[in-house]
């Protein structure tokens, strides 16, 4: 039974409330990039990959694995093979189909205030997800575990910086597999407020996640269709193939008119040609293939254009991130949604196999790439490590520095006649400092950004607090958020539903792998 959402104001409350003491962290904000995107390639070339995407599609094809899939394509003009799984798209057929693409939807939350605009240039950052192991200076590597998971889900709720959940921030390997994503999306509803996931892996799994979105923001069928309330990431299965599962969740989340992004996972040299260009080539036609197929199931479903294309280590075939060549990748995947007037996703990665200096600078750059690009969701935005094989938690807290840090950076620089400092400049006059000067006093708290993280004290002072690193100050601040951490606030009416269906479908066997 469909139930009211609360109130945006009680809701304000809550999400002050769920800030743990002591935190210093920016308020939860829709941030927005006020710089203008860079553009990395120019007008001509950008025309050039387009051009070569469609000849892709029109030439080679793509391979469809659900038959139903193939009959939607077939009945919306496609050229599918009879023979076999390929199917071929006219360029005309293409760029029909993504006139109508939504350039910008409003993602809902069970907490009005976490609601998110997606498209223009918003930038909306998200919790790592997926990976199969977690990894914390004390415990070390393990694989997932139900706790794990809860923890992330928890700093995926106390940080202000993180937007929404895009997955398991860690797979959750002690939940059984045909109940793992009933477990774990009812975890989801309990321990945040934020938008949340479900993963489109077959149909029954996706209809679950998809009803329990909408028993946890307590809305009818109907109103779930005008307001998207769950959101997924389809993976190509690159080169150039969908695959049965994430063909069900296409269909059915298109039905319903709920996003689903569209994601290549073109490694260049390894799954796709090993230049840049090429590589990007693939990745569009591939992602042009998925959001035309959306819109022949269902015109003016939400769909999001993803970038996930970067080089691989040549000698061992390990995936490289963070690097100029992802960040190059990154930018070119932005300009085309641009081109395409479709939001964007990208992510914020990198290849290290600990939170050291190296998952630092490679964060940094990948960062840089998606603000710059005007990443309208930036996955793995919090906790990425090891390639993305392992989520830790020190890498959690650095990342959240890292983000507010852009989130910072995205306002605009204003400058009026009282910022210019001429009267300090004067009352200061030559050889003398600003500490103490009236336009610094008047200043003092909301001079300067202050980071939940960094350490400025100098060395003397440093080493009598205890010489901290920044690994050190993430262990210990991530361990402070779970033990000061309240749970958001749930209707008790709306939890008992979701307990019920839970149970139910778990009586049923839930979601055996298709």
């Amino acid at each position: 039974m469909a139930r009211r959402s609360r109130s945006e104001g009680a809701s304000r409350a809550r999400v002050r409330k769920a800030a743990p003491a002591g935190l210093k962290q920016l308020p939860f904000k829709q941030w927005r990039n006020h710089h203008a995107p860079i553009e990395v390639v120019s007008a001509d070339e950008l025309e050039m990959v387009h051009a070569a995407s469609l000849q892709v599609l029109e030439e080679i094809g793509m391979n469809f694995l659900l038959p139903e899939a193939r009959e939607i394509l077939k009945q919306a003009g496609a050229d599918v093979d009879p023979n076999s799984e390929r199917v071929r798209f006219d360029r005309n057929l293409v760029e029909h189909h993504l006139k109508t693409v939504p350039s910008a939807f409003d993602l809902h939350a069970r907490n009005p205030a976490h609601n998110l605009h997606i498209g223009g240039n918003t930038v909306n950052f998200v919790s790592i997800a997926s990976p199969p192991n977690a990894i914390d200076t004390d415990g070390g590597r393990r694989p997932g575990t139900e706790q794990d998971y809860t923890n992330f889900l928890r700093l995926s709720q106390a940080f202000n910086i993180c937007h929404m959940v895009g997955g398991y921030p860690v797979e959750p390997t002690d939940i059984p597999v045909p109940v793992r994503h009933l477990k774990a999306m009812r975890l989801m509803q309990g321990l945040t407020d934020k938008v949340v996931f479900g993963y489109s892996l077959g149909r029954d799994r996706i209809l679950d996640v998809i009803e329990m979105a909408r028993i946890g923001r307590g809305i009818s069928e109907e109103q779930l269709l005008r307001e998207p309330s769950i959101w997924t990431i389809v993976n190509a299965n690159s080169p150039l193939q969908y695959d049965i599962p994430m063909l069900w969740g296409m269909i059915e989340l298109a039905k319903r008119k709920q996003p689903v992004c569209l994601t290549p996972f073109t490694l260049s040299g390894a799954m796709a040609p090993v230049t840049i260009p090429g590589a990007v080539v693939q990745q569009n036609a591939e992602a042009l293939a998925g959001i035309a197929f959306l819109q022949m199931v269902n015109p003016g479903a939400p769909a999001v254009y993803g970038g996930f294309t970067s080089n691989v280590d040549m000698k061992t075939g390990s995936p490289a991130f963070g690097t100029p060549e992802y960040a190059k990748a990154t930018l070119l995947g932005a300009q085309l949604a641009r081109r395409y007037n479709v939001p964007f996703r990208a992510s914020n990665v990198n290849a290290s196999n600990a939170p050291d200096a190296q998952a630092t600078y490679e964060a940094s750059n990948s960062a840089w790439a998606t603000v710059m690009g005007h990443t309208n969701i930036v996955m793995h935005g919090l906790g990425w490590l090891e390639g993305g094989l392992s989520a830790s938690f020190e890498k959690f807290v650095i990342d959240a520095e890292i983000l507010q840090m852009m989130a910072m950076f995205m306002e605009p620089l204003t400058i009026d006649a009282a910022s210019l400092g001429l009267d300090a400049i004067r009352e200061v006059g030559p050889g003398g400092h600003y500490f103490a000067a009236q336009h610094t006093l008047e200043r003092y708290e909301d001079a300067f950004y202050a980071p939940i993280l960094s350490d400025w004290r100098n060395f003397e002072t440093w080493e009598e607090a205890g010489s901290l690193d920044a690994t050190q100050r993430a262990n210990a601040l991530y361990k402070q958020v779970l033990a000061d951490f309240e749970e958001p606030s749930l209707d008790p009416a709306i939890a008992e539903e979701l307990d019920a269906f839970v149970a139910r479908r778990t009586e049923e066997g839930g979601a055996p792998m298709q």
